[in-house]
């Protein structure tokens, strides 16, 4: 084999392996939450999505990779003025996702510096509307406006922005020492308020407590005399009846006295006598006068009975 031959195939091996790799080259995998903007001999041509695709050797190329995925931007603070002329500055955060890579691609030059612009002057006009004390207590609404203005603005690009966050605030010095005192001021109040309620309710539970007790005690007052009352009335009672009873037991005695007299046969005389003697003892030294049957009146005896009580009285 001649050395022509040897080169011609040393020719055509290198030709064979460029030929592979040009091939290999143009062999392109798109991963998940990715896309490529193809570009063919300089226009626009196709976007790729995810899985494997082939281009043309040397006339299509990829003109950009985009990230489909949502991306956060954390731009710088932005001086603005409030409606009170009060200069403060505040950096934002936007969340964005791109859901057009052509747009995106080919819609504006710089998207980010874009979107930083366009976050900066939106951000300016709605704080321009609103005093100091609403920006710094009106986030919320400040990043509903400023998330649907963005929104719309940057459609055209291919960009939706779904989220649009104020990270800080930062007003002059001198507005945050006012602010720093106002809310020790504020503190201090509300420690006050929260003190005298306290109090008040301390002395509103130790007055009742006087009341339940005072209430109580009246209760067992009132028991105690009840049952102080019910205790003399039994005793009453029972005296009552001790002396009924004495009484009873007496009669029935002299009643006995009498009875056994008369069985005894003791005459007219004898009966009359131990009558007077029952009216003695019914006077009980305390009586003046004692009137007398008139069946007995006639009795001698029984007159000087009588004259005698009287004397022993007088």
């Amino acid at each position: 084999m001649s050395s022509f031959g040897v080169v011609g195939i040393m020719l055509l091996f290198v030709l064979l392996i460029v030929v592979v790799l040009v091939l290999i080259s143009c062999v392109r995998v798109v991963k998940q939450a990715q896309a490529l903007v193809i570009e063919r001999l300089g226009a626009y041509q196709a976007t790729w999505g995810t899985g494997l695709h082939f281009k043309i050797p040397i006339i299509d190329r990829v003109a950009r990779k985009v990230d489909l995925k949502e991306q956060v931007v954390d731009f710088a603070p932005q001086p603005v003025i409030t409606k009170d002329n009060v200069t403060m500055r505040i950096d934002t955060v936007v969340f964005y996702q791109i859901t057009d890579p052509k747009m995106f691609c080919y819609g504006v030059a710089s998207p980010i510096m874009a979107i930083e612009n366009l976050t900066a002057t939106t951000l300016r006009n709605i704080i321009g509307d609103l005093e100091l004390d609403q920006t710094l207590t009106s986030r919320e609404t400040i990043n509903t406006k400023m998330r649907a203005s963005l929104d719309v603005a940057t459609d055209p690009w291919g960009i939706k922005v779904n989220r649009v966050e104020l990270k800080n605030i930062i007003p002059p010095a001198a507005i945050q020492d006012a602010m720093e005192k106002q809310m020790k001021a504020e503190r201090e109040r509300r420690e006050a308020i929260l003190r005298a309620e306290g109090e008040k309710k301390s002395t509103i539970l130790v007055a009742e407590g006087h009341k339940e007790s005072a209430i109580l005690n009246a209760e067992a007052d009132k028991q105690a005399a009840i049952l102080h009352a019910e205790a003399q009335k039994e005793a009453m009672i029972r005296e009552a009846e001790g002396e009924a009873e004495a009484i009873l037991k007496v009669q029935q005695a002299n009643a006995d006295g009498i009875r056994y007299l008369k069985e005894a046969g003791a005459d007219e005389a004898v009966l009359t006598m131990k009558s007077l003697e029952a009216f003695e003892k019914a006077a009980d030294g305390k009586a003046t006068k004692i009137i007398i049957p008139s069946e007995i009146q006639g009795i001698a005896g029984l007159v000087k009975s009588l004259v005698e009580i009287g004397e022993k009285e007088e």
